[in-house]
C-alpha cells in the first residue's frame, strides 16, 4: 500500500474514534474515491499529505452544509486555491462563506450581493466583465477572495476593519465578530 494511501486510511480510522460526545465515521468508499481524486487535482497544497489531511478534515466539517460529496470536495479545492492565490487562510474564507451565505451558491442578499461570498454585482461593471456569473462558485470565490485580500492589506492586517469593509459596515463590529466566531468555533486549524 502506498504511504499516502496508508496515511489516509490511518487518518480515516482516527477520525472514526469517539471524540467528545460525537462519533465520527470513516469515509464511505465512494467518498474515499472522490477524496483521492480531489487530492490528485489539488494544486494549491504544498504536498499530497497536506491536501489529504486538509480536505478530509474540512470535508467532515462541511458535510452538514454541503451534503453531496463531489460538490463539497470541489468547493473545498476551489476555496483552498483561491484563498492561497489571494494570500488568505482558506479557513477564514470558509468562515466568511458560513456567515455570508451558509454555503448557498445562489444566495442573494437584500441589497443584491450574490453567491457564496456575497459579492456585489457592481464589481462586474467596474471590471468591464458584465458576462461574469457571480453564482458560479469559482467566479464568486475569485472576486470575494481578491476583495477581502485587498481590504486586509489596506487595513494593515486588521481583521476586524477588513471584514467590516468587506461587509460594508466599517465602524461596526457585529459582522467581523460573527465571521471570526465561525472561524474560531468551526473552521480553525492550527498550522
Amino acid at each position: 500500500m502506498r504511504v499516502a494511501g496508508w496515511l489516509l486510511l490511518m487518518l480515516s480510522l482516527a477520525l472514526s474514534l469517539p471524540t467528545g460526545a460525537t462519533l465520527r465515521q470513516a469515509p464511505e468508499p465512494e467518498l474515499r474515491s472522490l477524496l483521492q481524486q480531489a487530492v490528485s487535482e489539488a494544486d494549491s497544497f504544498e504536498d499530497r499529505f497536506d491536501a489529504e489531511v486538509w480536505l478530509l478534515d474540512m470535508s467532515t466539517r462541511l458535510r452538514r452544509y454541503v451534503p453531496d460529496d463531489l460538490e463539497r470536495l470541489t468547493l473545498l479545492r476551489l476555496v483552498h486555491r483561491e484563498a492561497r492565490r489571494a494570500e488568505l487562510s482558506p479557513q477564514l474564507v470558509l468562515a466568511l462563506i458560513h456567515a455570508e451565505s451558509h454555503f448557498d451558491r445562489f444566495a442573494i442578499s437584500s441589497v443584491g450581493a450574490q453567491g457564496m461570498m456575497q459579492v456585489m454585482p457592481f464589481w462586474k461593471a467596474e471590471l468591464g466583465r458584465p458576462q461574469d456569473n457571480l453564482t458560479d462558485v469559482a467566479t464568486n470565490l475569485r472576486y470575494g477572495c481578491t476583495i477581502l485580500s485587498y481590504y486586509l492589506k489596506r487595513e494593515n492586517g486588521n481583521m476586524t476593519r477588513a471584514l467590516a469593509r468587506y461587509n460594508g459596515s466599517l465602524g461596526q463590529t457585529g459582522y467581523p465578530a460573527k465571521v471570526i466566531g465561525f472561524w474560531q468555533d468551526h473552521w480553525y486549524v492550527r498550522d
